[in-house]
């Protein structure tokens, strides 16, 4: 990758964000399932089937449960298209660190959050994080990537990896290997999260706060680094 590349490349779409964010991702999967009523607050296609299967049995009120972290997913998708359009160049953060500020908030608080009261609380507030971190990081390095599920990044990866082997196109054996990597860091994630559940219970979730924070940092300095090379 040629240096003209790299400087168009923004501190979001750099590996190393989009891989730690996976780890984020993989965590709270792992998280939710183990210690939250074992479910995936991270995607919602379970909840919309579930949702369709208590209709049709006429388990309305159960039904309902379900509809209340779609909605928080779909909440958070709304409210960081109105964070993009608040902010730009001129304010003070990017659009990006702030929403890993509310999501560290947010993560920090469920981690006060003991198992005795409801899961849905913990769940829902969980699917609203994912929801404004999968919509505010949808790329790296120019292609589009999920830090919080597997299933799309799972196909990108063996389509570019058919294009490589039929076309012999090396930028998608490329997009393949960092399709692998997102996976892979998104595995270690659930692993590490599988782990500290055991360990630590249901405060280990501070985990992801340390990423998030590791996150913002690096954004932090590739913003200061841009304003200063554009004041040159």
């Amino acid at each position: 990758m040629s240096d003209k590349r790299k400087e168009k490349i923004s501190s979001e779409e750099l590996f190393i964000t989009g891989g730690l964010l996976a780890i984020v991702g993989g965590f709270l999967d792992a998280y939710t399932y183990i210690l939250r009523g074992g479910v995936f607050a991270n995607a919602q296609t379970g909840n919309i089937v579930l949702l369709a299967v208590n209709i049709a049995k006429g388990a309305y009120n159960k039904a309902g449960l379900y509809l209340i972290p779609i909605f928080a997913f779909a909440f958070g998708v709304y409210i960081t298209e109105i964070l993009k359009s608040s902010f730009n160049n001129n304010t003070l953060i990017k659009c990006e660190q702030f929403v890993i500020l509310i999501e560290t908030v947010l993560l920090f608080t469920v981690g006060f959050i003991p198992l005795s009261v409801s899961p849905w609380i913990v769940n829902v507030t969980i699917s609203f994080i994912c929801s404004i971190q999968v919509n505010s990081f949808r790329k790296i390095d120019g292609i589009p990537y999920a830090s919080t599920m597997c299933t799309g990044n799972l196909r990108n990866c063996f389509e570019n990896l058919y294009k490589y082997t039929h076309h012999k196109n090396k930028q998608t054996l490329f997009s393949c290997l960092k399709y692998m990597g997102i996976i892979l860091l998104f595995m270690l994630g659930a692993c590490i999260g599988t782990v500290l559940s055991k360990i630590i219970g249901y405060n280990c979730i501070w985990f992801c706060c340390i990423i998030l924070i590791t996150v913002f940092i690096i954004l932090t300095f590739r913003k200061n680094q841009s304003e200063r090379e554009c004041t040159k």
